[in-house]
């Protein structure tokens, strides 16, 4: 798929098969995760709507994000009901916090950065979507395809909005990035979740 090229490209990294290996042995409990990332997807985004809410573009952009989002939380919730697997709480992966601890705290840093950052989350979804598809039954492989898209122009809406508010090149704080998210999607972790590393 053309669309997934500037995807894989912009990150490190492949998803470790043994991840996804993990990943189909708890199909519950990546679906609980998978629906939590996107409701914190959404609410990330709403953060930003009511933070930065003079950059016009942004709020078109993130306003569609939002709903989309929340379309897909409800959707992965209408799956988890027709499979019979409850809603319960799940802690978080490391992943998001890993990210953010290196976000600036000056502007237009801070924004810079967080636009970056959702901009590695989204790319990771969309490939981790893209890898695990092949793996799943008819339902959820049909699901995640769709999703892809969607995430593919998520990535394209936060990098653009980087590069557009941003006073210098973003390549450095994107390089830099870049390597902290292929250390935490490559470094073993004690449980699996959506963005979590392989099982240690």
């Amino acid at each position: 798929m053309d669309f997934l090229d500037p995807v894989r490209a912009f990150l490190a990294c492949p998803t470790p098969a043994r991840w996804i290996e993990a990943a189909q042995a708890d199909l519950p409990l990546l679906l609980q995760d998978h629906a939590n990332c996107e409701k914190k997807a959404a609410g990330t985004a709403m953060n930003l709507l009511f933070r930065y809410s003079g950059r016009s573009e942004l709020q078109v952009l993130l306003a569609q994000l939002v709903r989309e989002e929340m379309l897909h939380y409800e959707q992965v919730l209408e799956i988890m009901q027709a499979r019979g697997i409850p809603y319960r709480p799940v802690s978080a992966a490391r992943y998001a916090g890993g990210l953010r601890e290196h976000v600036r705290t000056h502007e237009p840093g801070h924004l810079v950065d967080i636009l970056i950052v959702g901009a590695f989350v989204e790319a990771r979804s969309c490939e981790r979507f893209a890898a695990l598809a092949p793996h799943l039954d008819e339902e959820l492989a049909r699901f995640y395809t769709f999703l892809l898209r969607s995430e593919a122009r998520h990535f394209e809406y936060y990098l653009g909005l980087a590069e557009q508010y941003s006073p210098e090149p973003i390549a450095a704080r994107v390089a830099f990035f870049r390597e902290v998210e292929r250390e935490l999607v490559e470094r073993p972790d004690t449980e699996i979740r959506f963005h979590s590393g392989p099982p240690g």
